[in-house]
């Protein structure tokens, strides 16, 4: 898995600094702006959600992989990659689920 992330990762980033939205949909749905990234996200997690309690596993799978390539969107754009979330699950891991959401600031 963490191979194909970083290959998406990559394609996602290139796409970005190249900044050609006429061939390339990461690139125009970046000049759209970081809301409209993040409302195309969101709109993908609700995909994601209706197909994981209404549709088969090969919609669940084809709605998560839209879920994935969003995000790698949005964290590009904010200069994150999947480097920084697999450093913030280790910093997680072994902490009980509810310690920690008890730990977040208010």
């Amino acid at each position: 898995m963490g191979e194909a992330l970083d290959r998406l990762e990559s394609v996602v980033r290139d796409r970005l600094a190249a900044g050609d939205a006429e061939a390339s949909y990461v690139a125009s749905l970046a000049a759209k702006g970081r809301g409209k990234i993040a409302q195309k996200l969101g709109e993908e997690a609700v995909e994601t959600v209706i197909a994981a309690l209404t549709e088969d596993d090969t919609a669940l799978t084809g709605e998560a992989a839209d879920l994935v390539f969003h995000l790698t969107i949005l964290l590009a754009t904010r200069g994150l990659s999947w480097d920084d979330i697999a450093a913030e699950l280790a910093r997680r891991h072994g902490t009980s689920g509810h310690a920690e959401k008890a730990g977040r600031p208010q």
